[in-house]
């Protein structure tokens, strides 16, 4: 002891520092919400020590934990009941496969107890073998003594090395479901030489179907990676939301990243990020918020959403796409049938009732291989001439579009062919218009985007502006005549139509 400092101090002391034991089991048990959390720490506590099998079975009043991992000696024993050992921080790689080891506390066994009253682990390690018995009963009632009952015992030849922990005289029971996802969510169930088997049954880990992003991403503190994927509405449920975010393969937490505001589609979003340099909380449910490499890691999600939301964007581009191509192609379908039973209206010359062939056409850029005797001008331009016949009919036509997402479609009336083209042309432009043999349909136009949620209502909707321009091209001196045909041709189009 250094002597007094200071003109005042008599003497100097020393005071002990001292815990009551049942603060200990007090403290483990406060670290969990939910007692099934436990089953994570010990399937992972098996992953630690090299396990290629570990065997849950839960019943009623117990559950076993068993794994063929390589055991503990009575060092080891002694280190595995150290409160707050270091020893996986230490030497943070298993010595036989070189998993990053997830355990770091060393304060699950006591949690166990607030699910248990016994907790019993049973090992062998080459030619030791041990029991070791905690009793929450026992160990409360001697206060002062803080040593556990450790037998040691005879290795049995027709057993390898392992552990098996067990806990009985359960407090609640455990649902086996709960339990289930418990181990898929928290163990690291995709190592390559690892099998966990629930009461019998092998455990898998969660694979979702839909569009695959691969993440690889990095910050100063290391690698972030994993897989997002983006699975289909009718597959989308509000339940389990959010990305796994996990360390050493470990989930810790589900996490939105501000995806919350993008309503359902954000219950399309699933998969895992991996970031192992997140610094835990002691009971592993959440991370250490305010630290410099949690905010490296936002930084890092910040732009993963990104990616996440222009997937997104442009799979609503091609489903909105094809909704359009559908409605147009209807549309048309129906128009050429009221042109038919019309003839006086059609400024095509008589159609062929009943004579649909090349109604629609292909939309721009499919077909590739395939040639259009004629081509969409842009608005304002002269119509280019068609081009010489050719003797092999092209069944779909390639146009030539505007912008990469216009969407085009030919069809032929009588002797002549008309293209309706439906493209961007603004929010305070037209909502459409015609040159020549070509239709114009404004895909910014507000009624477009309000009439285009519905199928049937999209539809009427591009056959009232066909019939328009068909109508207007007819009877340019009389509106209210031009006005009444347009009546009649939707009239007899959709006379046949039951929604």
């Amino acid at each position: 002891m250094s002597p007094p400092e200071g003109p005042n101090v008599r003497k100097r002391t020393v005071l002990e520092v001292t815990v009551d034991k049942r603060h200990i089991i007090s403290i483990g048990e406060r670290l969990y919400t939910e007692s099934v959390e436990l089953l994570r720490e010990l399937v992972n506590n098996a992953y630690d020590a090299d396990a290629t099998e570990v065997r849950v079975e839960i019943s009623p009043d117990r559950i076993v934990v068993q794994d063929n991992g390589s055991g503990m000696d009575e060092d080891g024993l002694r280190q595995y009941f150290r409160i707050g050992s270091d020893e996986k921080i230490v030497r943070s790689l298993s010595p036989l496969f070189g998993r990053e080891r997830i355990g770091q506390f060393g304060i699950g066994k006591f949690a166990s107890l607030a699910a248990a009253v016994r907790f019993e682990v049973l090992t062998r390690h080459g030619e030791f073998a041990a029991r070791v018995v905690f009793d929450k009963k026992a160990w409360e009632a001697s206060r002062f003594t803080w040593n556990l009952p450790c037998d040691i015992l005879e290795p049995d030849p027709s057993q390898s090395d392992g552990t098996t922990v067990t806990l009985s005289e359960l407090v609640k029971p455990f649902d086996l479901a709960e339990a289930e996802e418990t181990i898929k969510d928290g163990v690291p169930l995709r190592t390559a030489n690892l099998t966990v088997f629930l009461n019998g049954r092998p455990l898998t880990p969660r694979i979702f179907s839909g569009q695959r992003i691969p993440i690889l991403e990095g910050c100063a503190f290391g690698p972030v990676n994993g897989e997002i994927v983006i699975i289909s509405k009718s597959a989308a449920t509000t339940t389990d939301l959010g990305i796994d975010v996990k360390v050493k393969g470990a989930t810790v937490k589900k996490d939105l990243f501000g995806m919350e505001t993008w309503g359902p589609a954000v219950a399309r979003v699933k998969g895992e990020i991996n970031a192992n340099f997140l610094l835990l909380t002691s009971d592993r449910s959440n991370f250490v918020t305010d630290s410099e490499e949690y905010r490296q890691f936002l930084k890092v999600m910040e732009k993963i959403v990104g990616i996440i939301r222009k997937k997104l964007g442009k799979e609503a581009d091609r489903r909105e796409d094809r909704r359009a191509s559908r409605a147009v192609t209807e549309a048309l379908r129906r128009i050429h049938k009221a042109l038919a039973l019309n003839p006086d209206f059609s400024p095509f010359g008589p159609i062929p009732l009943g004579d649909e062939k090349g109604v629609g056409g292909a939309a721009a850029g499919e077909g590739k291989k395939e040639a259009d005797d004629r081509t969409v001008p842009t608005p304002g331009q002269e119509p280019a001439p068609p081009t010489p016949p050719k003797t092999k009919k092209r069944r779909n036509p390639l146009v030539k579009k505007m912008t990469p997402n216009a969407i085009v479609r030919r069809v032929r009336f009588g002797d002549r062919s008309v293209s309706v083209c439906l493209d961007f042309f603004g929010e305070n432009n037209s909502e459409c218009f015609s040159e020549g043999n070509v239709v114009y349909i404004n895909r910014d136009h507000l009624l477009f985007k309000r009439e285009s949620r519905k199928a049937t209502a999209f539809t009427m909707y591009i056959a009232r502006l066909m019939t328009q321009e068909i109508a207007i091209l007819t009877e340019t001196k009389s509106p209210r005549l031009a006005f009444t045909r347009q009546s009649k041709l939707l009239k007899d189009a959709f006379a046949d139509f039951t929604e």
